[in-house]
């Protein structure tokens, strides 16, 4: 075993984690079983593990490669040989890490700190089976059968449900807290050198069960079940029946048997359906006479809203007889605390055309700054403050023999490119707040500000600035300016009264003013109108019909260059009356829509735990 000892532990020695080991091993038995994802906190073995069961493919021959985190796409899928094509006159290509890692693995370290558009290209070509070459004179495809091993910390950063999708399997690492097991692991890394135990004889077998598994036998009665047990999990899409077919086929030959079973399909489930899971909100069930007790106080109370109104969007206090209705809820002004804050889902906003100097952790553009900054993601003939000296020596290396090189390589005008370059940016982020009398039923207010809590810290995460206006009564207030302190914000947040009518236009009229004001300021910045209201307005400006006034202040809105809506729906919608107003205001500014609850993030910790 001497091959072994460039690393301590091997993988049959490796302490507890039998799932993640059990799922690596089904996807080196049959490759179609979608590769592997482990997930866990630092210091759970991901890396180690994974590392291990390196050194086996490297003794069955079969390719393993690192993906690093720098890597840039011409590495990734390939490129021209600068050296080779000097010395030849002829354009040489190298291949790239996927088209070396064909027919094996491609091993990603906290693929959630990856940037997306590498990933995006992974993905493609792991998709397709072949990496397709396109560039600088060359024409190429060339195979690229592989899977993809990979590790994360959700606590780091969070992955798109779409990559994670991808994945045939996912297995949850979780901390050993085993005295006993604690002290076996100690062990094994103070060793001297790596022993092995008996298993490794029977691991030698793992090389026929390929082979076998072309023996094992799929009978209709189990595809059906597989599909069964697919829907029953609320399991969208179809990957989940493929990858769950091909690993319990893997299952059978592990077992040695020629059949697939139930048995087999149920013990490899989890790892393909635990990840594709979502969380869905459970409420505590309710007898019927509460339910009918609660659906008759909800009508009750909608009623005594809008008794007297000529449509939703009209004055509340106005009665169909012109008299003012006494509404105490609707009056009567009070400060809510905050509400409990959660992890916010990620959002994501398209990429614009604008050079810029930026910083920040927000979305990614495009970069003027020359020197370190930013990340170089492709070459130009367009001038650029950086010269890109790969993609030049690329463009000259096939024309040193014509221009009669010696001993320098010869450049000319022509062949100079320039670097494109992209990193994050922050948004300046406006909150439009409603602080009418209709967000203190049933303390809904509480709900919004820990909601918006949760918001400034994602903005601070991201380096946003942030800026806070307040609708209520007959006016709006700018209550915050743009400003980088969360203490701040959280200062004014806790300070918002709720009470009075509903002048939305003036909201959203203030947020029209503040965001062309702060663009003259700053032409290049982007901006996000984060609007949190139930849309029930009953105040006009002008004069005009509320709902017609909104409409146009909207279209208004929707115009500002490089500024992005989101609207989040405060309505109670399981009231027997829901108006849905918010939604349409949400059509007319084109922004994303959400209700409080559906902001929450929902990591693999969550769903793993709700399993438990």
């Amino acid at each position: 075993m001497q091959y072994l000892k460039e690393y301590k532990i091997n993988f049959f020695n490796f302490v507890n984690q039998e799932n993640a080991k059990l799922a690596l091993l089904l996807n080196l038995i049959e490759p179609k079983s979608g590769g592997v994802l482990l997930a866990g906190k630092r210091g759970t073995g991901k890396s180690t593990l994974l590392k291990a069961f390196c050194q086996i493919l490297k003794q069955l021959s079969i390719p393993s490669v690192q993906l690093p985190m720098n890597a840039t796409e011409e590495a990734v899928l390939g490129g021209i040989d600068i050296e080779e094509t000097i010395k030849t006159g002829k354009r040489v290509f190298q291949k790239g890490l996927l088209s070396r890692a064909d027919g094996g693995f491609l091993i990603i370290e906290d693929i959630n700190l990856f940037p997306q558009d590498i990933l995006s290209i992974v993905f493609e070509v792991q998709t397709r089976g072949e990496n397709i070459i396109e560039r600088e004179g060359i024409t190429l495809r060339e195979p690229a059968q592989l899977q993809i091993l990979a590790t994360m910390n959700p606590e780091e950063a969070d992955f798109s449900a779409h990559f994670l999708d991808r994945f045939g399997m996912c297995v949850i690492m979780d901390e050993i807290r085993d005295k006993e097991k604690k002290a076996e692991i100690m062990q094994l890394n103070t060793l001297d050198e790596c022993y092995f135990t008996e298993k490794w004889q029977s691991f030698k077998k793992f090389q026929n069960y390929r082979e076998f598994t072309k023996k094992v036998k799929v009978s209709d009665e189990i595809k059906e079940f597989i599909s069964e047990l697919v829907l029953k999990e609320a399991v969208s899409g179809h990957r989940a029946d493929i990858y769950l077919y091909y690993a319990s086929k893997a299952f059978a030959a592990y077992r040695e048997e020629d059949n697939v079973t139930e048995e087999h399909i149920k013990a490899v489930a989890p790892f393909v359906l635990n990840h594709r899971r979502r969380l869905l909100e459970q409420e505590p069930e309710e007898t019927e006479q509460e339910q009918k007790h609660k659906s008759h106080d909800s009508e009750r109370r909608e009623e005594q809203k809008y008794r007297g109104q000529k449509n939703p969007l009209s004055n509340p206090q106005e009665s169909q007889g012109g008299k003012s209705q006494n509404i105490p809820s609707i009056e009567k002004e009070e400060i809510f605390p905050v509400g409990e804050s959660f992890k916010v889902k990620r959002l994501f906003f398209k990429k614009d055309r604008i050079i810029r100097q930026a910083t920040g952790r927000r979305t990614k553009t495009k970069t003027k700054t020359k020197g370190r900054g930013g990340r170089y993601i492709r070459s130009l003939l367009k001038e650029r403050p950086d010269i890109a000296i790969d993609a030049t020596l690329r463009a000259a290396a096939p024309f040193q023999k014509n221009r009669g090189r010696k001993d320098t390589v010869v450049i000319f005008d022509d062949d100079i490119r320039y670097k494109e370059k992209e990193r994050r940016m922050s948004h300046t982020v406006i909150f439009v707040v409603d602080g009418s009398g209709s967000m203190g039923v049933e303390q809904r207010m509480k709900a919004v500000k820990g909601a918006i809590l949760s918001l400034l810290l994602d903005c601070y995460q991201k380096r946003d600035r942030v800026a806070m206006i307040v609708f209520r009564k007959d006016r709006a207030e700018t209550i915050l300016q743009p400003t980088s302190s969360v203490e701040l914000a959280l200062k004014r947040l806790k300070e918002i009264p709720t009470g009075g009518k509903t002048p939305l236009g003036a909201g959203l009229l203030e947020a029209y003013r503040l965001t062309r004001r702060l663009q003259l300021k700053q032409p290049e910045a982007r901006f996000l109108v984060l609007l949190i209201t139930d849309g029930k307005a009953n105040v006009s400006l002008s004069g005009k019909n509320t709902f017609e006034e909104l409409r146009d202040i909207c279209f208004l809105l929707k115009d500002i260059p490089s500024t992005d809506f989101i609207l989040i729906d405060t309505e109670k919608k399981d009231n027997l009356i829901k108006m849905d107003l918010a939604f349409r205001l949400a059509q007319w500014l084109q922004a994303r829509y959400f209700l409080i609850e559906k902001l929450k993030s929902e990591t693999l910790f969550q769903i793993a735990t709700s399993l438990k």
